[in-house]
């Protein structure tokens, strides 16, 4: 296998990754959440954190690595109107990510004091994962234009 092969497999692969691991901690995320257990909810958050610091943030490494080496490899230029608007998209993703990351933490935290304490989630909870739904739309919406803008390379 080619160089080439392989650094475009690995940037499909993390591609993959991410996205399905990003889909998957915001259903889990989400469907703990709504259930509104504080215990269920903080076993979950556990979980998600774990999930964002083994699988999603060394894709998000990969992604952006081999990327820009494929680009490079290729002689397509960062300027270049699609490989510009993905870096921007993947930019923007990161933007809501990195919060995303301190909400979740956040929201465990609160749920595990909440449980341990047998109170009712605290008005600060709802507040961060308010937030945290409010910016994974925008992150889930760029990652699809980043696929979309991948597949198409317009312009």
């Amino acid at each position: 296998m080619t160089a080439y092969l392989l650094v475009k497999w690995l940037h499909i692969l993390s591609s993959t990754l991410l996205f399905g691991t990003g889909l998957g901690i915001a259903f889990f995320m989400w469907m703990a959440h709504r259930r509104g257990d504080p215990r269920h909810i903080a076993a979950t958050a556990r979980t998600v954190v774990i999930a964002d610091s083994c699988f999603t943030a060394p894709a998000v490494v990969v992604q952006l690595a081999s990327g820009l080496w494929l680009a490079h490899f290729l002689g397509i230029p960062l300027t270049h109107a699609w490989v510009g608007a993905a870096l921007l998209l993947f930019v923007l993703v990161g933007c809501c990510w990195l919060p995303v990351l301190w909400l979740q933490v956040r929201a465990r935290d609160l749920a595990r004091a909440a449980a341990d304490g047998n109170e009712p989630l605290p008005d600060a909870y709802h507040r961060a994962m308010r937030w945290w739904f409010w910016l994974g739309w925008p992150a889930f919406i760029a990652v699809v234009a980043i696929f979309w803008l991948m597949v198409a390379k317009p312009g």
